[in-house]
């Protein structure tokens, strides 16, 4: 797919200064989150997973922990929203926990707009338009989020990753990022772990009549 110059030049330029300037300018709120994560949660206050970026590379992504380590008497870990407590709700509704992903901007794992880098286990379940996605950079947000975010359901928010690859534009990302702060200044479609939708890679094995899913489902999906 035939990139501009924009796309192979300067969005990369603005996703470097302009993370860089966030990290120094926001690290008194770094700061503060990180120590009631600390106090709230326990460590580590940073959880990592793997994610597949751009031509489907795997990276580590970094979030703030949202979600206490309490395990039942054969040591697993209790289900999502038992673990999600109210102050890890907080810092999901307001998108505090996305903070450390400046870093993964910083680095070059992410931009600040593009799909969302989903769970590695989805890999094997895209059709080849969904792979679109894994032709540009992951985001931090992206135009999926400004559309519904995760109370969209899998096939819509794949519509709309697959419309962004194609229509990639600088007008077109500042537009996201903007709409972004408003939605989440509003705290709009936010849904917490009692509510997520069913895992993409099970909705595809029961499509496909080859439902193995053993109750591994990734933590985090969007």
């Amino acid at each position: 797919m035939k990139r501009d110059i924009y796309v192979l030049y300067i969005k990369r330029f603005f996703d470097f200064t302009s993370s860089l300037f966030a990290l120094i300018i926001l690290s008194p709120i770094f700061l503060t989150v990180a120590i009631l994560v600390r106090i709230k949660l326990g460590s580590p206050i940073i959880y990592r997973q793997k994610r597949p970026g751009k031509d489907e590379k795997i990276f580590t992504i970094y979030k703030f922990k949202s979600m206490s380590d309490l395990r039942d008497e054969k040591g697993s870990l209790l289900p999502d929203s038992v673990r999600l407590t109210k102050f890890g709700k907080m810092l999901r509704a307001s998108s505090l926990d996305e903070l450390p992903e400046l870093y993964n901007i910083l680095k070059g794992d992410m931009s600040f707009v593009g799909p969302r880098p989903l769970a590695v286990i989805y890999l094997p379940y895209y059709n080849e338009k969904e792979k679109l996605r894994h032709t540009v950079m992951p985001g931090l947000t992206g135009l999926a989020q400004i559309n519904g975010r995760n109370a969209i359901s899998w096939e819509e928010r794949f519509k709309y990753d697959v419309e962004y690859v194609r229509k990639i534009s600088f007008i077109e990302d500042l537009h996201i990022v903007m709409k972004t702060i408003k939605i989440v200044l509003s705290h709009k479609n936010i849904k917490q772990a009692e509510e997520k939708p069913l895992a993409f890679h099970v909705i595809r094995q029961k499509e496909f009549g080859t439902d193995q899913n053993n109750g591994n489902e990734p933590s985090v999906f969007y």
